[in-house]
């Protein structure tokens, strides 16, 4: 799927799945390219990989088909700038308290008179295009929702020209609305009140209403429940799960 058809069927709200990589593991993130998921995302803040992670990643990703996105290390026009040169069809902006941060997250990835970004697609121009305009029109940003005052100020980020979605971090958001840690029991409520709530602001925008989740029977069910932008995660921990598996039934447990 090219970035541009990628970046059309996401804005239509049609559903999207994608596949989470935290490990600097190009023939990996390759493999797991090819099994069909419309994009694959590549963890530039938590995950274990540098700017030639980010780099190779995406040449991996671009090889199989799939969309290669990237999870920024910050709101920061360097590294926004860094991923999109790479060849990012888009980047997800982590920890965005509000309007003001959403705003500077589009000035990052759009290109003057819109923006900020600097022109030099060493490689982004290969796979969407030197055409400041057309890639523009491409690439997407997504702000993460995943502190208070981003929950809090969901309506007016949402508003904010220019931006194509809300990303859902479930662990910091968790975390946001009182849990002692990810996925407590005890903010169970309140938690899926968030969900609604961001949810809603998204579509009421008209814009990506897009979330995290730990599995595929998890994202099946934040579909149902209309976010149409879910990503599957990741490659480390299912790699770890596949291994206990494997070992307690060698050993008959």
């Amino acid at each position: 799927m090219s970035a541009a058809s990628f970046a059309a069927k996401a804005r239509a709200h049609q559903t999207v799945v994608g596949y989470w990589v935290v490990l600097d593991s190009p023939v990996s993130t390759e493999r797991v390219a090819r099994l069909g998921y419309d994009y694959v995302a590549l963890d530039a803040q938590h995950g274990l990989m540098g700017y030639s992670g980010w780099l190779h990643g995406l040449m991996a990703i671009d090889a199989s088909g799939a969309a290669g996105i990237v999870r920024v290390p910050s709101n920061n026009a360097a590294f926004i700038g860094q991923a999109l040169d790479a060849g990012a069809a888009g980047v997800i902006v982590p920890l965005v308290n509000n309007a003001e941060e959403a705003a500077a997250a589009v000035r990052a990835v759009r290109y003057p008179p819109h923006g900020i970004r600097s022109y030099g697609p060493m490689r982004s121009g290969l796979r969407i295009g030197p055409v400041p305009a057309e890639a523009d029109a491409t690439v997407l940003c997504l702000a993460m929702i995943e502190t208070p005052g981003g929950l809090a100020n969901v309506r007016e980020i949402c508003a904010v020209p220019g931006l194509d979605g809300v990303y859902i971090g479930p662990s910091d958001l968790c975390l946001a609305v009182g849990g002692r840690f990810p996925d407590d029991p005890d903010v169970a409520e309140v938690f899926d009140a968030a969900l609604v709530t961001i949810r809603d602001a998204a579509r009421g925008a008209g814009i990506i209403a897009a979330i995290h989740t730990g599995s595929g029977e998890i994202a099946r069910r934040r579909i149902d429940e209309g976010f149409t932008f879910v990503t599957v995660s990741s490659d480390l921990t299912h790699l770890e799960d596949a291994a206990a598996r494997h070992l307690s039934t060698a050993l008959g447990e």
